[in-house]
């Protein structure tokens, strides 16, 4: 059955031109099977999509209101089925704080992790803060918006240094911020598909690769040739891979995700890992991620979305 279907990216974000991006790769993809149409996160999408009426959307949207259940809840409201997870899971998926204690609840192991909010950053507040935190998590320091996507606004600071400006930083994109211990080792992430009435399953673990003293950052995630997905990750063992793949759909299943996710860790050399956060629309662009687990998995990019596409529909409105 062919199904009309609506892509919508863009909006206000600042990953906006990223969701473009995306929406084109995924557009393209959908056509091949189904009837699809590109729709702008404006002020007339309302109108735009009703006037369309399709069968099911696909949010291609990254960083807040796109992955935060505010487009989830815009669809539920409308009665218009869609992909990915509802507002419920976005919403705790897109707040690195709330989902990490989601995390702790489920015996996965999470960095031990400190909170700011605005209040902590005003000038009588800061200083007595940064003392607190170095007390609590040490010099070596990860400083993180608390509901952000594409490593934008956080600052790494492995061997320590001025954190205030690191913290001014990521307060640019979020009234709470995320402060961790700075973990050396390897960047690994793994998707997992959650197709309509199957069980969710993790697609191949990814080592991300980059040159030396270079971090996933919003430049060499976008930018091709700067960083190589290396499928499956040399020099840890199998065990260690099925941990790791087994932790992803853990976390999938316990913020309750739909659909898709990609869940990003940081591993030691001594094989002790750390899951980050939860990705409940990882991007679709010619350098992303869950793409490129999904062909390791013989699933190639048209099929993968026509899988996707089929099973919002049949999850109905939510």
């Amino acid at each position: 059955m062919e199904l009309k279907v609506a892509i919508i990216g863009g909006g206000s974000s600042d990953e906006a031109e990223i969701s473009r991006i995306s929406s084109g790769e995924v557009l393209k993809a959908i056509q091949i099977t189904h009837e699809a149409k590109f729709f702008e996160f404006d002020k007339n999408l309302a109108t735009n999509l009703l006037d369309y009426g399709p069968d099911v959307a696909v949010p291609v949207l990254h960083g807040p209101h796109g992955e935060d259940g505010t487009i989830q809840g815009f669809l539920s409201g409308l009665e218009i089925p869609f992909v990915g997870s509802d507002i419920h899971a976005s919403a705790i998926g897109m707040d690195k704080h709330v989902s990490k204690l989601v995390f702790e609840d489920n015996n996965l192991s999470v960095l031990p992790s400190f909170v700011l909010t605005d209040r902590d950053l005003q000038p009588c507040n800061i200083d007595q803060s940064i003392d607190q935190i170095h007390s609590e998590l040490g010099a070596s320091l990860v400083v993180k918006p608390v509901n952000q996507g594409s490593a934008i606004g956080v600052t790494l600071l492995p061997n320590g240094g001025d954190l205030k400006p690191a913290l001014l930083e990521a307060a640019k994109y979020s009234r709470e911020i995320l402060i961790e211990p700075f973990k050396q080792g390897r960047e690994i992430t793994v998707g997992v598909l959650d197709l309509y009435d199957q069980e969710p399953t993790s697609l191949p673990v990814i080592d991300i690769v980059l040159a030396k003293d270079e971090w996933y950052d919003f430049t060499n995630r976008y930018t091709v040739g700067k960083s190589k997905h290396v499928i499956p990750p040399k020099g840890l063992s199998q065990e260690l891979l099925d941990s790791i793949a087994e932790a992803a759909v853990k976390a999938h299943v316990a913020l309750s995700c739909s659909d898709l996710s990609r869940s990003d860790f940081v591993v030691e050399d001594t094989g002790k890992y750390w899951l980050l956060e939860v990705n409940t629309m990882p991007g679709m662009t010619s350098t992303s991620l869950y793409p490129d687990a999904a062909r390791a998995n013989n699933i190639a990019f048209p099929t993968l979305m026509a899988q996707l596409v089929e099973s919002g529909f049949k999850r109905g409105v939510r």
